[in-house]
């Protein structure tokens, strides 16, 4: 499947917290923790707020880099969220709700004070099964 999302680069806020996380998690690759914080972002009910996002980092990422073997389905999550949501599945739609999606989650896992290893990010998926 194309993606309309061809490279993400991340905002220097973002950087730092990928950085922090990077520390804790030990998980070394951009790309997977970008993938738990987007996924992250898509469980909440309520949509990103619409802020604007600087692209000030030196780190970027291919959407493929990003999504690896499963990039189609998180293409299929963002346009299945954005219809949820009642945004339209256009090109320029998706990358600003990639944006907003990916760097929200971002914050959150960052700022999560339990995360301290890999298991706590795994603990965060089971505790939505369990509740």
């Amino acid at each position: 499947m194309e993606s309309p999302i061809e490279r993400i680069k991340l905002s220097q806020t973002a950087k730092e917290q990928l950085l922090k996380l990077k520390r804790s998690s030990k998980i070394e690759q951009w790309n997977i923790l970008c993938r738990w914080a987007f996924c992250r972002s898509l469980a909440e009910t309520t949509p990103p707020s619409p802020v604007p996002i600087p692209q000030d980092s030196n780190v970027e990422l291919t959407w493929r880099v990003f999504g690896g073997e499963i990039a189609d389905i998180l293409l299929l999550a963002l346009k299945q969220r954005c219809y949820n949501d009642g945004l339209e599945t256009d090109r320029e739609t998706l990358i600003t709700q990639f944006r907003l999606h990916l760097h929200r989650g971002i914050g959150y896992l960052a700022g999560d004070q339990n995360i301290k290893k890999i298991e706590d990010l795994i603990e965060l998926t089971t505790e939505k099964v369990r509740s």
